[in-house]
């Protein structure tokens, strides 16, 4: 059983409008990547994505919920000016700097969109009932998404 939750990265939960996930990790970086794929999965199956593309992303915020938003936002960010579409998240590194929380990652993926099914829109990330936790057991997050 424990191992089946490990393999577990994110399951979608009720939400009245929008979309709501919970994301999982054995660490919290972990738990962020497993998000920002959960977003690409509203629009497409991520894991048929070619990984053609490294870019690399930084972000920072106030607090751990901004910075997950801010994270998750560049999936949405990417897709609007370069047609890039995630495949994988690599090499992720959360750090608390100086009051503020700071985060890099390497999205890996595919910029030719047109080679592949888009099945959803994504219009926004939100702070509504954003969560992350971290403790012995591991690191999740929940986020709801506008559709």
């Amino acid at each position: 059983m424990e191992a089946e939750a490990r393999l577990e990265r994110y399951r979608f939960l009720d939400h009245t409008a929008d979309a709501k996930f919970e994301a999982f990790g054995a660490t919290l970086e972990e738990a962020f990547g497993n998000a920002a794929l959960a977003v690409a999965s509203v629009m497409w199956d991520w894991s048929r994505v070619g990984r053609r593309t490294r870019i690399p992303v930084e972000v920072s915020g106030p607090d751990r919920e901004r910075l997950l938003l801010d994270f998750l936002e560049e999936v949405l960010y990417l897709l609007d000016t370069r047609g890039f579409l995630l495949a994988g998240v690599e090499n992720v590194g959360i750090r608390e700097d100086g009051g503020s929380w700071r985060l890099s990652a390497d999205f890996l993926g595919d910029a030719d969109p047109d080679r592949y099914e888009i099945t959803g829109e994504v219009k926004a990330v939100t702070l509504n009932e954003m969560r992350v936790a971290t403790g012995p057991g591991g690191a999740s997050v929940r986020v709801v998404i506008d559709l």
